[in-house]
């Protein structure tokens, strides 16, 4: 025997018995009609194995013409049985696609056994022998394809549509070992075939026909899956068996642990609408413990208003199988009291994949529905009072997203509460204040702190309106955190008045600085008189000089550079008084803190000699760089060294020392400090010595500090004062370190 031969037999031989097994099957089940469809699809698959054997061993065109005729008629056979097998085996696939797989290859197999010689040829002209491993010779058709065979492939496209369709349907519902191993393979095995056979009807390839091994494939991966069933349904028949005992032994701790939890217990057989419940489960809905009970029995005693759902929710359940469901509902007692009843339960299906069981627990929650209807009330209160108060109100649940807004803020904003939830809000929020707000919310949400924050907020008409937003955090009774309720008024008033005010201080510091430059002037006009003296001095010594004839042009260069240069240095004096006094914007730049401290030295030091004041200067080589107005800074310096030496007038002149300190102090500023060896101040008038008109001196005006504290904090630091343990006072600013220029410029 060649072993072409014995390779075909055996597909057949195996594809037969599987066929005889599963009729045997079905006749025990005959309600399982899956078993008689495979078992036509087997004896269906054997047969076309038994024609393509003959095919390869043809002789004459005729003769094989003839046999690939008959050869359709177990191939509709097959296909038929195949697409029934898939819609009820997997439960899937859609019922349009599998009656138009069956319409359409009964109409080709009709076409078929109209034309001559067959379906897939319009003429055989002749076969082609072909030598195969071992010697063997098979024969191949050589012919006119038939158009009409496009009928039969478009059969079998559509047939792969139908089992794409199911396994997706299979493998959404959870069932994905039978999506792969029923859906996948035939997906797999259905285009293998289909597309050998198109290469040999159009004359693409020189082959036979062997399409039985990929249909022996989908008849091996069926009869798999229908094994697997098989066995799995006997393992859990001896599980069961073995539980049984174990069932019955643990049903009294059962009853104590669900009695003890106020549940009862229900299993309902589907099939033969039966309910066992437990004791329990009787007490709750008031049946009696003798009384059968049915579903329908059930749904008698539900509430009128919940029945219809609850049969929905169960014809839901018995129609999709799978899965858990819950449910509440009420119930109307013996006694006429209605009670709320929580149910949760799942479906068990058979193995044919029908509902078979249902399980679960039921549970009375009257006791939790009237508290969710008394907080339900007690909410309506609270959205009546809050839509009614003068303010606007929101809340935030723990997740810092807002869940509720009063009817004052949707009518201030002009949005619906949709809009609003969530983050909607910030929407309305001024783009230069949004960053801040959000800041100072989410630091405040997380630290489960009160906080209040200014910020405008757009109306309804547009225009943008300053609001002061205070929030509090919420907690249960338990100390657990729900979020926050926040309140908002219109500040937009104020925040207009405190401007009129702020253009008043900006005057007043104006004034404030010609009346320091008054005090100043003394100790300017040495500085000034230093560069003229000697601007002088140079002037006359040239004329001497040219006079007697004894000056050359090297000593005349020298003379004239020293006059230009102290001529700058007496304008860059004035230029800085002028700056100080008059009421123009600030002009900010780099400046190093060393240059700064230099130009104060110069400044006053004429004061501090005339004073008999040692003034040390302890300032780190590189003290670093602020962004600065440049007369500001160095006015703030100067008020601070004459108010130094002011409080050392009494000291002895040993004892009248002033230090001035500079550098980083690592956290990325700059800190100038000036400590002098005078009395100090008394501690209790600490910070009002920076109110404005707030002085310790009778001719002082009181707004020296308060201008220099105001520039500081302008330049976004900080001025303070304190006293010394070995006394004297020490005055400090620290400064925002400008960010290095990486451009290369000064």
């Amino acid at each position: 025997m060649s072993w072409i031969t014995l390779l075909w037999s055996m597909d057949a031989a195996l594809c037969f018995t599987l066929a005889g097994i599963y009729l045997l099957v079905w006749c025990k089940q005959r309600q399982g009609w899956v078993y008689l469809l495979f078992s036509c699809s087997a004896a269906a698959a054997g047969i076309i194995a038994e024609f393509e054997l003959m095919s390869m061993h043809a002789q004459t065109a005729a003769q094989y013409g003839a046999l690939v005729r008959w050869a359709h008629l177990p191939l509709w056979m097959l296909l038929v049985s195949i697409v029934w097998f898939g819609h009820l085996y997997l439960r899937a696939g859609r019922l349009w696609l599998a009656w138009s797989v069956s319409g359409l290859r009964t109409l080709a197999l009709f076409l078929n056994f109209l034309f001559t010689p067959n379906l897939n040829f319009r003429e055989i002209t002749t076969l082609r022998h072909l030598s195969w491993w071992g010697g063997e010779t098979v024969s191949a058709p050589v012919g006119v394809p038939n158009p009409w065979t496009l009928v039969g492939q478009l059969s079998i496209l559509l047939l792969l549509i139908f089992f794409v369709d199911a396994t997706i349907t299979v493998w959404r519902r959870g069932e994905r070992r039978r999506a792969l191993v029923v859906g996948a393979s035939t997906i797999c095995f259905l285009t293998l075939a289909l597309g050998q056979s198109a290469l040999v009807i159009w004359g693409i390839v020189e082959s036979p026909f062997f399409i039985s091994f990929p249909y022996l494939g989908i008849i091996a991966a069926m009869g798999y899956e229908l094994s697997y069933d098989f066995l799995r349904a006997a393992k859990l028949a001896q599980q069961f068996e073995a539980s049984e005992a174990a069932l019955r032994e643990s049903e009294a701790h059962v009853n104590l642990v669900t009695n003890a939890a106020n549940l009862g217990l229900w299993l309902w057989n589907i099939r033969d609408d039966e309910l066992w419940v437990t004791a329990k489960w009787r007490k709750l809905f008031g049946f009696a413990e003798s009384e059968p009970l049915k579903f329908g029995r059930l749904l008698q005693v539900v509430h009128p208003e919940d029945r219809e759902r609850i049969q929905q929710l169960v014809q839901h359940m018995l129609e999709h199988g799978g899965g858990e469901y819950e449910s509440e509902y009420r119930i109307t007692r013996p006694d006429g009291s209605t009670r709320w009843i929580a149910g949760y339960g799942g479906v068990e299906s058979d193995e044919r994949g029908k509902p078979a069981f249902a399980r679960g627990v039921s549970r009375d929650i009257t006791k939790r529905k009237i508290a969710e209807e008394e907080l339900r009330e007690s909410e309506v209160r609270f959205r009546t009072v809050a839509d009614a108060a003068p303010v606007m109100i929101w809340m935030s649940g723990p997740d810092k997203l807002c869940i509720f807004f009063n009817k004052g803020w949707l009518d201030f904003t002009g949005r619906t509460m949709e809009q609003e939830l969530g983050n909607g809000w910030a929407e309305g929020v001024h783009a230069d204040d949004l960053e801040r707000c959000l800041d100072v919310y989410e630091t405040s949400f997380s630290a489960r702190q009160p906080f209040t924050m200014e910020y405008r907020l757009r109306r309804n008409d547009g225009e943008y309106r300053w609001v002061l937003d205070s929030g509090t955090p919420r907690f249960a009774e338990d100390c657990a955190f729900l979020g926050y309720i926040g309140s908002c008024i219109d500040i937009t008033a104020r925040k207009q008045a405190e401007l009129e005010n702020q253009l008043q201080n900006m005057e007043l510091a104006r004034v404030g600085r010609v009346t320091l430059m008054g005090e100043l002037a003394a100790s300017l006009a040495h500085e000034v008189n230093n560069p003229i003296g000697a601007i002088v001095t140079n002037a006359n010594a040239g004329q001497r000089l040219i006079a007697a004839g004894k000056i050359n042009t090297e000593e005349l260069k020298e003379l004239l550079a020293d006059i230009v240069a102290d001529g700058h240095r007496a304008r860059e004096v004035i230029q800085g008084v002028r700056n100080m006094v008059r009421k123009t914007e600030p002009s900010r730049s780099v400046i190093r803190i060393n240059d700064t401290i230099d130009n104060l030295l110069r400044i006053v030091r004429a004061d501090a000699l005339g004073r008999q004041v040692t003034i040390a200067a302890e300032v780190d080589s590189d003290a670093g760089r602020v962004m600065a107005d440049r007369v500001q800074l160095l006015q703030v310096l100067i008020n601070l060294a004459l108010n130094a030496f002011e409080a050392m007038s009494a000291n002895r002149p040993d004892a009248r020392r002033l230090v001035i300190t500079g550098g980083r102090n690592g956290n990325g500023e700059i800190v100038v400090s000036l400590r002098d060896s005078g009395p100090g101040f008394p501690g209790a008038i600490g910070e009002q010595l920076f109110e404005p008109f707030f002085s310790t001196k009778a001719e002082g005006t009181g707004m020296g500090l308060a201008i220099a504290r105001s520039i500081v904090e302008a330049h976004g630091g900080k001025l303070w004062g304190e006293n010394c343990d070995d006394g004297g006072a020490c005055f400090t600013f620290r400064l925002p370190e400008a960010k290095e220029d990486k451009s290369g410029a000064p």
